[in-house]
């Protein structure tokens, strides 16, 4: 029977832990893939672990797929408006397996930030604090990969557009947050833990400047104001409540909300975060 359960296992996130657990010396057997899609699992299915098929949107599915599996990452899910209802049936569904530590995917500083991705999460962490469930928050930050996806836009058009300021933005890779995500399945905590999670603070300036030195080409950072930015984004084909949604995400870095000296993300993974050349380069390859 798994000891350990993942949702959301083939997206980017979940495959991640899902790899990491087994490069750590888990064995397949202990591992249960919880997926909407099996046939999108074959490969994990090939390396021995067990692919169990739920979905967020229907409960009923939930309960079995978690059968006998001792702790739990929630990966949050991917659809706004519907993911507290989606979330709650899965704490629901973690306390009537038995499931004896729940880990969570969130956003950083959930509690307190202004940010527009946030009260889902906020509303989620507090589910899970009702639930009776033992559990490890894991408050993410920004994934580098939210901006080393966008080096083809950025190395056409020689700019890095953003609202923020020159405020700092605490970044790390996804395989940074499945390594804290691993360290927080298989590791053993006493009560309940809340671990703000980010590695290498960077301005958009440092950005362009990495961008520049990895590949040779003139990159460099304009900062907008919110509205202006939401005006360009708009002008390359972006509806109005998209781009205002993505100003707002650069309102939150200008006032501080997506920066974390809490040096969470090393003590759990036992390394410094993945560094932005790095990350550039591996995009680039």
């Amino acid at each position: 029977m798994p000891t350990y359960a993942v949702t959301g296992a083939t997206g980017r996130l979940g495959r991640l832990v899902i790899e990491q657990l087994l490069d750590t010396g888990v064995p397949a057997a202990e591992i249960a893939a919880i997926v909407r899609t099996p046939e999108k699992a074959a490969d994990l299915a090939a390396r021995g672990v067990e692919i169990r098929q739920a979905n967020y949107d229907d409960p009923s599915t939930l309960p079995g797929a978690l059968a006998g599996t001792r702790r739990l990452l929630l990966i949050s899910g991917d659809t706004p408006g519907q993911r507290v209802a989606q979330h709650t049936a899965v704490v629901d569904a973690a306390k009537l397996a038995g499931v004896e530590r729940l880990a969570y995917t969130s956003i950083l500083h959930a509690d307190t930030t202004t940010n527009p991705l946030a009260p889902e999460h906020k509303a989620t962490e507090e589910v899970i604090a009702a639930s009776g469930l033992a559990y490890t928050i894991l408050r993410n930050g920004w994934y580098t990969e939210n901006y080393t996806d966008q080096l083809p836009q950025y190395l056409q058009t020689g700019t890095i557009r953003g609202a923020t300021g020159g405020a700092r933005v605490s970044v790390a890779t996804r395989a940074d947050f499945a390594a804290a995500a691993v360290a927080a399945l298989t590791g053993e905590e006493d009560g309940n833990a809340v671990h703000e999670l980010g590695g290498t603070a960077l301005t958009f300036d440092e950005l362009a400047a990495t961008v520049t030195e990895v590949t040779g080409t003139t990159v460099v950072h304009q900062d907008l104001s919110a509205a202006e930015l939401a005006s360009a984004l708009e002008k390359v084909g972006l509806d109005a409540g998209t781009a205002g949604f993505v100003a707002a995400l650069d309102t939150s870095i200008a006032i501080g909300e997506l920066v974390t000296d809490s040096g969470d993300l090393e003590r759990l993974i036992g390394r410094p975060s993945t560094p932005l050349r790095d990350a550039v380069r591996a995009a680039l390859a």
